[in-house]
């Protein structure tokens, strides 16, 4: 199976880019404006990716059980 970015729902990336800014602004990480993330730190980069991942499993946990976010 071969990895990549490819959205399942393409649909989904505006929310995730919402969900990427929200993230970068809780965290105080500057997102790059040209989109280019090699001059992020790997802790910022980390920290980013976690609190996404983090917010994503809330999301679906509440989806589960019913609650409306």
């Amino acid at each position: 199976m071969s990895r990549s970015n490819q959205l399942i729902v393409p649909q989904a990336n505006q929310a995730l880019n919402q969900l990427k800014l929200e993230a970068a602004q809780e965290l105080g990480v500057q997102i790059p404006a040209d989109g280019y993330y090699g001059n992020v730190s790997t802790r910022d980069a980390g920290s980013l990716g976690g609190y996404i991942t983090k917010k994503l499993v809330q999301i679906a946990e509440q989806q589960l059980s019913g609650g409306i976010r």
